[in-house]
Protein backbone atom coordinates (compact mmCIF):
# COMPACT_ATOMS: atom_id res chain seq x y z
CA UNK A 1 0.00 0.00 0.00
CA UNK A 2 1.32 3.31 -1.20
CA UNK A 3 1.64 5.94 1.83
CA UNK A 4 2.69 8.87 0.18
CA UNK A 5 3.50 10.64 -2.91
CA UNK A 6 7.67 9.96 -2.95
CA UNK A 7 6.42 6.06 -2.62
CA UNK A 8 4.01 6.29 -5.96
CA UNK A 9 6.62 8.20 -7.42
CA UNK A 10 9.11 5.63 -7.10
CA UNK A 11 6.97 2.83 -8.19
CA UNK A 12 6.16 4.42 -11.33
CA UNK A 13 9.46 5.31 -12.22
CA UNK A 14 10.52 2.04 -11.77
CA UNK A 15 8.12 0.29 -14.09
CA UNK A 16 10.09 2.93 -16.91
CA UNK A 17 6.51 2.37 -19.12
CA UNK A 18 6.01 5.17 -20.48
CA UNK A 19 2.82 6.50 -21.26
CA UNK A 20 1.89 9.32 -23.78
CA UNK A 21 -0.06 12.24 -22.20
CA UNK A 22 -2.09 14.60 -24.77
CA UNK A 23 -2.35 18.45 -23.19
CA UNK A 24 -5.24 20.01 -24.99
CA UNK A 25 -4.26 24.00 -25.21
CA UNK A 26 -1.08 23.08 -24.65
CA UNK A 27 0.18 26.92 -24.80
CA UNK A 28 -0.05 26.99 -20.84
CA UNK A 29 2.70 27.32 -18.75
CA UNK A 30 1.66 25.62 -15.50
CA UNK A 31 0.35 22.32 -17.00
CA UNK A 32 3.28 22.12 -19.79
CA UNK A 33 5.81 22.43 -16.86
CA UNK A 34 4.22 19.66 -15.37
CA UNK A 35 3.96 17.54 -18.48
CA UNK A 36 8.09 18.47 -19.38
CA UNK A 37 8.55 17.65 -15.55
CA UNK A 38 7.21 14.04 -16.27
CA UNK A 39 8.72 13.79 -19.11
CA UNK A 40 12.46 14.49 -17.81
CA UNK A 41 11.76 11.87 -15.14
CA UNK A 42 10.88 9.33 -18.04
CA UNK A 43 7.13 8.89 -16.98
CA UNK A 44 5.59 10.16 -19.83
CA UNK A 45 5.77 10.97 -23.76
CA UNK A 46 4.14 14.08 -24.63
CA UNK A 47 1.47 15.70 -27.71
CA UNK A 48 0.95 19.07 -27.30
CA UNK A 49 -2.01 20.21 -28.84
CA UNK A 50 -2.47 23.82 -28.86
CA UNK A 51 -1.03 27.24 -30.43
CA UNK A 52 2.64 25.94 -31.65
CA UNK A 53 4.76 29.17 -31.28
CA UNK A 54 3.37 29.87 -27.75
CA UNK A 55 3.99 26.10 -27.42
CA UNK A 56 7.56 26.62 -28.73
CA UNK A 57 8.23 29.90 -26.89
CA UNK A 58 6.86 28.40 -23.46
CA UNK A 59 9.63 24.91 -24.13
CA UNK A 60 12.39 27.21 -25.05
CA UNK A 61 11.57 29.46 -21.41
CA UNK A 62 11.86 25.91 -20.16
CA UNK A 63 15.22 24.77 -21.50
CA UNK A 64 13.49 21.86 -23.27
CA UNK A 65 14.08 20.78 -26.75
CA UNK A 66 10.76 21.16 -29.04
CA UNK A 67 11.84 17.78 -30.69
CA UNK A 68 11.62 15.85 -27.67
CA UNK A 69 7.34 16.47 -28.10
CA UNK A 70 4.72 16.11 -30.91
CA UNK A 71 3.61 19.50 -31.44
CA UNK A 72 -0.34 19.15 -33.43
CA UNK A 73 -0.50 23.14 -34.21
CA UNK A 74 -4.48 23.89 -33.16
CA UNK A 75 -6.18 27.56 -32.26
CA UNK A 76 -9.74 27.25 -31.96
CA UNK A 77 -12.41 27.08 -29.81
CA UNK A 78 -11.96 25.29 -26.08
CA UNK A 79 -14.28 22.54 -27.21
CA UNK A 80 -12.66 22.14 -30.78
CA UNK A 81 -9.43 21.75 -28.48
CA UNK A 82 -11.05 18.93 -26.33
CA UNK A 83 -12.63 17.03 -28.72
CA UNK A 84 -9.08 16.70 -30.99
CA UNK A 85 -7.40 16.05 -27.43
CA UNK A 86 -9.94 12.65 -26.86
CA UNK A 87 -10.05 12.00 -30.36
CA UNK A 88 -6.17 11.11 -30.66
CA UNK A 89 -6.71 8.77 -27.10
CA UNK A 90 -10.01 7.05 -28.95
CA UNK A 91 -7.36 6.40 -31.97
CA UNK A 92 -4.78 4.95 -29.45
CA UNK A 93 -2.20 7.83 -30.62
CA UNK A 94 -2.55 8.85 -27.01
CA UNK A 95 -2.70 7.26 -23.33
CA UNK A 96 -4.00 10.01 -21.41
CA UNK A 97 -6.09 13.24 -21.97
CA UNK A 98 -5.00 16.25 -19.68
CA UNK A 99 -6.75 19.41 -19.62
CA UNK A 100 -4.61 22.56 -20.53
CA UNK A 101 -5.83 26.66 -20.62
CA UNK A 102 -9.70 25.13 -21.56
CA UNK A 103 -12.63 25.28 -19.09
CA UNK A 104 -13.24 22.05 -16.96
CA UNK A 105 -16.83 22.25 -18.57
CA UNK A 106 -15.36 22.35 -22.38
CA UNK A 107 -13.24 19.16 -21.56
CA UNK A 108 -15.99 17.60 -19.70
CA UNK A 109 -18.27 18.16 -22.38
CA UNK A 110 -15.79 16.01 -24.77
CA UNK A 111 -14.96 13.30 -22.66
CA UNK A 112 -19.01 12.93 -22.08
CA UNK A 113 -20.15 12.77 -25.51
CA UNK A 114 -21.97 9.46 -26.07
CA UNK A 115 -20.56 8.88 -30.00
CA UNK A 116 -17.31 11.02 -29.66
CA UNK A 117 -15.98 10.59 -26.13
CA UNK A 118 -14.37 8.68 -24.07
CA UNK A 119 -17.00 5.99 -22.82
CA UNK A 120 -16.15 2.60 -20.85
CA UNK A 121 -16.85 -0.98 -21.92
CA UNK A 122 -19.18 -1.08 -19.60
CA UNK A 123 -21.59 1.61 -21.67
CA UNK A 124 -22.12 3.16 -18.49
CA UNK A 125 -21.01 7.05 -18.22
CA UNK A 126 -20.67 8.98 -15.06
CA UNK A 127 -17.30 10.69 -14.68
CA UNK A 128 -16.38 12.09 -11.09
CA UNK A 129 -13.62 13.59 -9.79
CA UNK A 130 -11.28 12.39 -6.90
CA UNK A 131 -8.43 13.89 -5.18
CA UNK A 132 -5.50 12.47 -2.73
CA UNK A 133 -3.64 13.40 -0.06
CA UNK A 134 -1.40 12.32 2.45
CA UNK A 135 -3.00 12.26 6.12
CA UNK A 136 -1.38 10.54 9.16
CA UNK A 137 0.88 8.44 7.24
CA UNK A 138 -1.45 7.32 4.57
CA UNK A 139 -3.49 8.65 1.54
CA UNK A 140 -6.95 9.50 1.62
CA UNK A 141 -9.57 10.50 -1.09
CA UNK A 142 -11.68 12.91 -1.40
CA UNK A 143 -14.68 12.85 -4.18
CA UNK A 144 -16.30 14.80 -5.86
CA UNK A 145 -14.72 18.24 -6.06
CA UNK A 146 -15.04 19.12 -9.42
CA UNK A 147 -17.56 17.59 -11.62
CA UNK A 148 -21.34 16.87 -9.97
CA UNK A 149 -23.02 19.49 -8.93
CA UNK A 150 -25.96 18.35 -6.41
CA UNK A 151 -25.62 14.26 -6.95
CA UNK A 152 -28.80 12.34 -6.03
CA UNK A 153 -28.31 9.31 -3.90
CA UNK A 154 -27.84 6.78 -7.38
CA UNK A 155 -25.30 9.57 -8.66
CA UNK A 156 -23.56 9.18 -5.16
CA UNK A 157 -23.30 5.35 -5.17
CA UNK A 158 -21.49 5.41 -8.84
CA UNK A 159 -18.77 8.28 -7.44
CA UNK A 160 -17.59 5.73 -4.81
CA UNK A 161 -17.96 2.65 -7.64
CA UNK A 162 -15.73 5.31 -9.76
CA UNK A 163 -13.06 5.92 -7.14
CA UNK A 164 -12.65 2.55 -5.66
CA UNK A 165 -10.69 1.57 -8.36
CA UNK A 166 -8.54 4.61 -7.62
CA UNK A 167 -8.22 3.43 -4.14
CA UNK A 168 -7.41 -0.35 -4.89
CA UNK A 169 -4.53 1.33 -7.48
CA UNK A 170 -3.26 2.65 -4.11
CA UNK A 171 -3.12 -0.67 -2.28
CA UNK A 172 -6.55 -0.43 -0.58
CA UNK A 173 -8.09 -3.80 -1.11
CA UNK A 174 -11.34 -3.27 0.84
CA UNK A 175 -12.01 0.87 1.04
CA UNK A 176 -13.67 2.62 4.20
CA UNK A 177 -16.55 5.18 2.84
CA UNK A 178 -17.68 7.87 4.61
CA UNK A 179 -20.62 9.48 3.60
CA UNK A 180 -20.16 13.27 4.88
CA UNK A 181 -22.35 15.62 6.61
CA UNK A 182 -22.88 17.81 9.61
CA UNK A 183 -23.92 15.52 11.78
CA UNK A 184 -24.15 11.77 12.66
CA UNK A 185 -27.57 11.81 13.34
CA UNK A 186 -30.49 11.62 10.91
CA UNK A 187 -31.97 14.36 10.59
CA UNK A 188 -35.26 16.03 8.13
CA UNK A 189 -34.36 19.51 8.69
CA UNK A 190 -30.95 18.30 6.83
CA UNK A 191 -31.13 16.18 3.41
CA UNK A 192 -27.27 15.12 3.42
CA UNK A 193 -27.82 12.72 6.41
CA UNK A 194 -31.17 11.44 4.65
CA UNK A 195 -29.32 10.41 2.11
CA UNK A 196 -25.87 9.34 3.71
CA UNK A 197 -27.94 7.00 5.86
CA UNK A 198 -30.01 5.59 2.27
CA UNK A 199 -26.36 5.02 1.05
CA UNK A 200 -25.27 3.81 4.14
CA UNK A 201 -28.05 1.09 4.46
CA UNK A 202 -27.84 -0.10 0.41
CA UNK A 203 -23.77 -0.55 1.06
CA UNK A 204 -21.75 -0.68 -2.35
CA UNK A 205 -19.55 -4.20 -3.03
CA UNK A 206 -16.37 -3.28 -2.84
CA UNK A 207 -16.14 -1.24 -0.04
CA UNK A 208 -17.09 -0.10 3.58
CA UNK A 209 -19.51 2.59 3.16
CA UNK A 210 -21.13 3.97 6.59
CA UNK A 211 -23.04 7.50 6.74
CA UNK A 212 -23.61 10.20 8.38
CA UNK A 213 -20.56 10.97 9.13
CA UNK A 214 -18.81 14.55 10.43
CA UNK A 215 -15.64 15.14 9.10
CA UNK A 216 -13.79 14.73 12.66
CA UNK A 217 -16.05 11.44 12.77
CA UNK A 218 -14.69 10.17 9.44
CA UNK A 219 -10.98 11.04 10.12
CA UNK A 220 -10.33 11.32 14.05
CA UNK A 221 -10.05 8.53 16.26
CA UNK A 222 -9.81 11.01 19.55
CA UNK A 223 -13.47 12.59 18.19
CA UNK A 224 -14.72 9.11 17.65
CA UNK A 225 -13.82 8.06 21.22
CA UNK A 226 -15.12 11.19 22.51
CA UNK A 227 -18.40 11.32 20.85
CA UNK A 228 -19.27 7.51 21.44
CA UNK A 229 -19.25 6.23 18.23
CA UNK A 230 -19.40 2.83 17.07
CA UNK A 231 -19.09 2.62 13.48
CA UNK A 232 -16.49 0.04 11.30
CA UNK A 233 -15.62 3.29 9.23
CA UNK A 234 -15.61 6.16 11.55
CA UNK A 235 -12.25 7.43 12.61
CA UNK A 236 -10.75 5.69 9.59
CA UNK A 237 -11.69 6.17 6.49
CA UNK A 238 -10.32 6.19 3.39
CA UNK A 239 -12.53 7.90 1.25
CA UNK A 240 -14.92 11.04 1.94
CA UNK A 241 -17.87 11.24 -0.32
CA UNK A 242 -18.59 14.79 -0.19
CA UNK A 243 -22.63 15.41 -0.37
CA UNK A 244 -22.53 17.92 -3.17
CA UNK A 245 -19.76 20.21 -4.79
CA UNK A 246 -19.32 23.07 -2.54
CA UNK A 247 -18.05 20.76 0.32
CA UNK A 248 -16.11 19.08 -1.79
CA UNK A 249 -14.24 22.59 -3.17
CA UNK A 250 -14.29 24.31 -0.38
CA UNK A 251 -12.79 21.04 1.27
CA UNK A 252 -10.59 20.33 -1.21
CA UNK A 253 -9.12 24.33 -1.21
CA UNK A 254 -8.74 23.71 2.67
CA UNK A 255 -6.68 21.17 2.79
CA UNK A 256 -4.83 22.74 -0.09
CA UNK A 257 -4.18 26.50 0.65
CA UNK A 258 -5.21 26.40 5.00
CA UNK A 259 -3.34 23.09 5.83
CA UNK A 260 -0.58 23.29 2.80
CA UNK A 261 -0.80 19.65 1.57
CA UNK A 262 -0.20 18.84 -1.65
CA UNK A 263 -3.39 17.69 -3.95
CA UNK A 264 -3.23 15.13 -6.49
CA UNK A 265 -6.67 14.86 -8.46
CA UNK A 266 -8.06 12.12 -11.15
CA UNK A 267 -11.18 11.98 -13.17
CA UNK A 268 -12.76 8.57 -13.00
CA UNK A 269 -15.20 6.95 -15.33
CA UNK A 270 -14.43 7.12 -18.41
CA UNK A 271 -12.26 4.40 -20.69
CA UNK A 272 -8.99 6.08 -19.34
CA UNK A 273 -7.77 8.12 -16.36
CA UNK A 274 -8.25 11.72 -17.08
CA UNK A 275 -6.35 15.11 -15.33
CA UNK A 276 -7.87 18.10 -14.88
CA UNK A 277 -6.09 19.78 -12.60
CA UNK A 278 -7.05 23.63 -11.42
CA UNK A 279 -5.22 26.47 -13.04
CA UNK A 280 -4.45 27.63 -9.44
CA UNK A 281 -3.41 23.63 -8.44
CA UNK A 282 0.50 23.86 -7.74
CA UNK A 283 3.62 22.58 -10.07
CA UNK A 284 3.80 19.42 -7.74
CA UNK A 285 -0.17 18.87 -7.12
CA UNK A 286 -0.12 18.59 -11.48
CA UNK A 287 2.97 16.21 -11.57
CA UNK A 288 1.44 13.94 -9.00
CA UNK A 289 -1.89 14.27 -10.76
CA UNK A 290 0.14 13.03 -13.82
CA UNK A 291 2.03 10.16 -11.60
CA UNK A 292 -1.42 8.90 -10.13
CA UNK A 293 -3.32 8.38 -13.75
CA UNK A 294 -0.34 7.09 -14.75
CA UNK A 295 0.05 4.44 -11.62
CA UNK A 296 -4.19 3.60 -13.22
CA UNK A 297 -2.73 2.74 -16.28
CA UNK A 298 -0.47 0.36 -14.88
CA UNK A 299 -2.79 -1.03 -12.41
CA UNK A 300 -5.68 -1.37 -14.73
Amino acid sequence: MFTNFKELEAYVLSHKNKKRIVLANAHDEPALSAVVNAHRRGVVDGTLLGKKDEILALLREMNEAPAEYEIVDFDGPELDAAKAAVQLVRESKADIPMKGILQTSSFAKAILNRETGLIPASGRLLVSQCGIFEYEGRFMMITDAAINIAPDVDTQIGIVENALPVANALGVELPKVAVLSAVENVTEKMPSTVSAAEIAKRGIPGCVVSGPLALDGAISMESVKHKGIHDPVAGQADILLVPFIEIGNVLYKSITYIAGKTMASTICGASCPVIITSRSDTPDSKYYSILLAVLRCLKA
